[in-house]
């Protein structure tokens, strides 16, 4: 996001004017048009690609190295906001009905997806969007920048959810279980010609180990898990 904050002299922008770039290329608001815009947005971009970039002070002249002649100058803030992450629950029981709200109020847009009626039925799961269906049709909606947490009620389920959230490219994929279930997933997913790549990148069992045995407790562990990997913290292995 780029603010302006002082106008000195002839420019066009006015202090408090906004304007947002997000990372797909979306962009909102405006900062005056023209030349002095550009500039603003080839700054966004800089920082929308430096993934531990910090909030910067520029000054903008609006002369010559701008092709311009109004003579004034911008004084703007440039800062990186942190969007809503897009969130694919995979599963709606007793962890998903503790950790999907949660995970609302740090940060993501979650869809809770599961094939039974009363598991996936709309408003079952306050402040969060519930659907019954299928991952293979209703998880197309969610954008694979984000990320996909499985917890569903099969083991084979799991493991189709998670294969298909590997093949949809998913930025992380993670699943609920036990070591014992964590190895016998990546050996199925080795006889079926994963790449050790895609293997490596299933964080299962997901959560912190913060010995969580209730399905609150499981909740607080995957929580705190998403919001360091959504701050790009490091996350030792289990």
């Amino acid at each position: 996001m780029a603010t302006v904050l002082e106008r000195h002299g002839s420019a066009p922008g006015t202090p408090g004017q906004k304007i947002y770039l997000a990372s797909d290329g979306t962009c909102v608001g405006t900062v005056g048009g023209g030349a002095i815009e550009r500039a603003t947005l080839e700054a966004l971009e800089a920082m929308v690609a430096e993934p531990l970039a910090k909030h910067a002070l520029r000054t903008f002249k609006l002369g010559a190295e701008l092709g311009m002649c109004c003579g004034g100058q911008m004084e703007m803030l440039i800062e990186p906001i942190e969007g809503v992450v897009p969130c694919l629950i995979v599963g709606g029981g007793h962890v998903a009905t503790a950790v999907a709200p949660l995970l609302v109020k740090v940060g993501f847009s979650v869809l809770v997806v599961d094939a039974r009626e009363g598991w996936g039925a709309e408003d079952r799961i306050p402040g969060v969007r519930c659907v019954v269906g299928d991952v293979d049709d209703l998880g197309e909606e969610v954008d694979p920048r984000g990320v996909c947490l499985v917890m569903t009620h099969d083991h084979q389920l799991d493991q189709a959810a998670i294969e298909w959230a590997l093949k949809r490219g998913f930025a992380f994929v993670g699943g609920v279980g036990s070591r014992a279930k964590a190895e016998r997933t990546r050996q199925r997913l080795l006889a079926k010609g994963f790449p050790e790549a895609d293997r490596a990148r299933v964080r299962m069992p997901l959560g912190l180990d913060i010995g969580a045995r209730l399905p609150d407790e499981i909740a607080v562990s995957i929580g705190a898990e998403m919001v360091a990997w959504r701050k790009k913290r490091p996350v030792v292995p289990r």
